[in-house]
């Protein structure tokens, strides 16, 4: 049986011509006419006044927090359920991490646990995650950092697309970042934006993301930079897959609702909820097992999906729970410590064609139906 990917890159016709556009205009080195053009549509799309296209989700993550001012000794609090990228941004400048739970209805980042963490101690930022394509309860967490003058900037990583009252994930927060990595829901094989309102921001970032080079003849460099911008050849793939994003939100969406329908009667079983007001990409369709209701473990699960050839994934391992950032505060745990347990995520991408999704709901049934 051909292999069922969990979220494979969705590319086609199109992506290859705009590729050889930009091979044709002879823009191979980094930069160009497709990076400007990739920045203006991303921020009219965004609804930001700035985009700053560059190599990775975490590059952006780390620009942000330096704009933000945050540096050694400073504390960060950040949601414990997610990729470590957010988390190791933070130890790039030096400060540490201080995690905070998800709450049961959002999957996202509880914001009274994050209102007792304001009030228990001093913060430089705050950086939450839009997890798995649903932006995170920006009306309390927006408040909240305002009222203690913590910096907000927002992991959009996950949810480029997605909205939250009408306002898309990436407009929320003094910076925010996306990701173009080949799994998620538009690709420019690797690469990422910082997304800002701020024109100074936006040009520092630009500034530290091409080696901090001073403006003189010669190569000469009075700070600290990185190489962390976009080509231009990738800048093209972007403008190409961010022309599709909203037919590719809603097949993802009919995806979610293709798995509801499947396998919502099952007992034990259920999925991640959207929040009132939310309109999620389901970037990836995540599921909860309860040992206890199925007799099965969300592993013992993945590994019969894998026997036949279909990739499925734990749910993220929270931040709380790696070796890596063991010795680090955090607000609550047990939330997203379960969701790790029981999470699994499904085959979301939108390229899974009806048959191969219907493999994986008679997999899944034939193993928790008895």
């Amino acid at each position: 049986m051909d292999r069922v990917y969990l979220s494979p890159p969705d590319v086609g016709e199109a992506d290859r011509d705009a590729l050889n556009r930009a091979f044709d205009s002879g823009w191979i080195a980094p930069l160009g006419p497709e990076v400007d053009a990739f920045e203006v549509e991303l921020a009219e799309k965004i609804g930001r006044s700035n985009a700053v296209a560059l190599s990775s989700g975490t590059a952006a993550l780390h620009l942000g927090l330096l704009l933000e001012g945050v540096g050694a000794g400073d504390k960060v609090l950040v949601s414990s359920l997610t990729f470590s990228a957010t988390a190791n941004a933070i130890s790039y400048v030096g400060a540490e991490p201080v995690f905070i739970d998800s709450d049961a209805e959002t999957w996202n980042m509880d914001p009274s646990l994050l209102n007792e963490a304001l009030k228990s101690g001093s913060y430089a930022a705050c950086m939450p995650v839009d997890i798995y394509g649903q932006c995170a309860d920006y009306s309390q967490i927006e408040a909240a950092c305002r009222e203690h003058g913590v910096a907000l900037i927002e992991d959009a990583a996950e949810a480029l697309g997605a909205t939250l009252h009408g306002r898309p994930a990436g407009s929320f927060g003094d910076v925010a970042a996306l990701s173009f990595n080949g799994n998620k829901i538009i690709t420019t094989s690797g690469g990422g934006a910082l997304l800002t309102d701020d024109e100074d921001a936006a040009a520092e970032a630009r500034f530290l993301a091409t080696q901090a080079r001073d403006p003189a003849p010669h190569y000469q460099h009075s700070r600290i930079g990185y190489n962390y911008r976009l080509s231009n050849l990738l800048a093209a793939l972007g403008r190409s897959q961010l022309s599709d994003l909203d037919r590719r939100v809603e097949v993802r969406r009919r995806i979610n609702a293709t798995y509801r329908d499947g396998l919502g009667d099952l007992d034990g079983i259920e999925f991640m909820p959207e929040a009132e007001g939310s309109h999620s990409t389901f970037w990836l369709t995540v599921l909860t097992v309860d040992p206890s209701v199925t007799g099965v473990h969300r592993e013992e699960l993945r590994t019969v999906l894998e026997e036949q050839n279909i990739e499925a994934r734990p749910a993220w391992k929270p931040m709380h729970l790696q070796p890596v950032f063991a010795e680090c505060e955090s607000f609550g745990g047990e939330t997203s410590s379960r969701l790790f347990d029981q999470g699994l995520c499904l085959p979301s991408g939108s390229n899974l064609s009806a048959s191969d999704q219907q493999r994986v709901i008679d997999v899944i049934r034939a193993t928790l139906g008895n």
